[in-house]
């Protein structure tokens, strides 16, 4: 048995088929991590959920902010955005089969000594807590407010976690969080405009893995969402979203041995970010 962890998907259907061809990949005795965004910008939103969903418990997968826009736009929160590949998702006949599938996945996966996040965890965070949290917004998008939060979900604001905060606040501040994560200050204040890397990180921030006290630092988090970093081998952070829509790569790491596997972007969906 092996257990690999994938990158950003993002729709990006033929990559991923590619990518589990090369690894082998049984679902009888295989285990594979995804850490979000399955969908959105690439060809093949619709094809990934189908195919990820039919995988059952061989897959586990937490929730992105790609993810998290998809329901929004299901739900009539928002609107789709010109470079969004949603629709085949909102006119498939088993539309809502996927979307209560996608709805219940979690924030945050851990087992062992590994820890799987869309985007990361805010300093103070503990793995034990952001587990905690994640259960309170599962929780929540199981509920008769399930609605009522997705509607409420969008916002940059409270910028930094409080222990006495409540109600969809409280729930931004973690959906934020795990899916939105790159600069934060010691404190956990959050940083969300600044998309490139550490050299241009803003006056008082650091990226959310680089504070020396972070109380997550015990455990590996399996990561995506920062693709202008591409990819991130360190001892306690594997950052996995290699940059698939724009021309890069899709990788998966067998979580064992740390090898990698790489297959190319088959076209760029969307320019290179920031050249």
């Amino acid at each position: 048995m092996s257990h690999y962890a994938i990158g950003d998907i993002q729709g990006c259907h033929a990559e991923f088929c590619q990518l589990l061809d090369m690894i082998g990949f049984s679902p009888r005795s295989d285990r594979l991590w995804l850490v979000g965004d399955l969908v959105n910008r690439g060809p093949g939103s619709l094809a990934v959920l189908r195919e990820v969903k039919a995988l059952g418990d061989a897959a586990v997968t937490v929730l992105g902010n790609h993810d998290f826009h998809l329901l929004m736009v299901a739900a009539g929160h928002t609107k789709a955005h010109r470079q969004d590949t949603l629709a085949p998702i909102l006119a498939a006949p088993d539309r809502d089969e996927l979307l209560g599938w996608l709805q219940r996945r979690p924030l945050v996966a851990i087992e062992g000594e590994r820890l799987l996040v869309h985007a990361g965890l805010l300093p103070s965070w503990t793995p034990a807590a952001a587990e905690r949290l994640s259960r309170e917004v599962q929780a929540m998008l199981a509920s008769e407010r399930a609605d009522a939060f997705l509607a409420a979900l969008y916002g940059d604001e409270p910028r930094a976690w409080r222990d006495d905060l409540d109600g969809f606040d409280r729930l931004r501040v973690v959906v934020n969080a795990c899916t939105r994560l790159r600069f934060c200050t010691d404190g956990g204040v959050m940083e969300f405009r600044e998309k490139r890397g550490p050299h241009t990180m803003p006056d008082g921030f650091l990226p959310w893995f680089a504070h020396e006290a972070r109380a997550s630092a015990g455990v590996t988090i399996v990561c995506g969402h920062w693709s202008t970093l591409e990819l991130m081998l360190a001892p306690n952070v594997l950052m996995l979203d290699s940059g698939c829509l724009w021309g890069g790569t899709l990788t998966a790491v067998r979580l064992d041995d740390r090898r990698v596997y790489q297959v190319p972007g088959r076209a760029p969906v969307t320019p290179k970010p920031f050249g």
